[in-house]
């Protein structure tokens, strides 16, 4: 019997896909567990659509990203701290200060978790940093730390 799984079943099949299984299995575990759906013509088709609208989501998350990147190279964001001799600071710009900072002054929220930042910023000066905005888009942002 051919059904389309619901949901990931361990080595049986993933989400979305259409496979051959043994009607008993496919009746007495998959159906009543509400893991897979017998794949008649009209489920077929309904998997179809799901799939197209996933596949234009995901395009158009793609499209937002490179605008957004764009927007992001094209500005930068300055931040003010107290700093000592040689342009060192009394402590470190964290990346959530620099997200904190890129709302403000832009009113763009980045996630703090996708700045590529090894260890925080220690002294004055131009910094750019990696975004990473999607799978396949990673923007550079420039980050001004100057003294207060």
């Amino acid at each position: 019997m051919k059904v389309i799984f619901l949901s990931d079943v361990k080595n049986k099949g993933q989400r979305g896909d259409v496979k051959e299984v043994p009607n008993g299995y496919a009746q007495n575990y998959l159906f009543k567990n509400g893991l897979a759906e017998e794949a008649t013509p009209g489920n077929l088709k309904k998997l179809k659509e799901q799939q197209d609208a996933a596949a234009a989501a995901a395009e158009q998350k793609l499209v937002d990203a490179k605008l957004l990147k764009d927007e992001i190279e094209q500005k930068e964001v300055e931040i003010k701290t107290k700093s000592g001799e040689d342009g060192r600071l009394f402590g470190s710009i964290s990346s959530k200060q620099i997200v904190e900072a890129y709302e403000k002054q832009h009113g763009i929220k980045l996630d703090k978790r996708k700045i590529d930042m090894p260890q925080p910023l220690k002294s004055l000066g131009y910094h750019k940093l990696e975004v990473k905005l999607h799978q396949e888009v990673t923007a550079v942002i420039k980050v001004h730390v100057v003294e207060q």
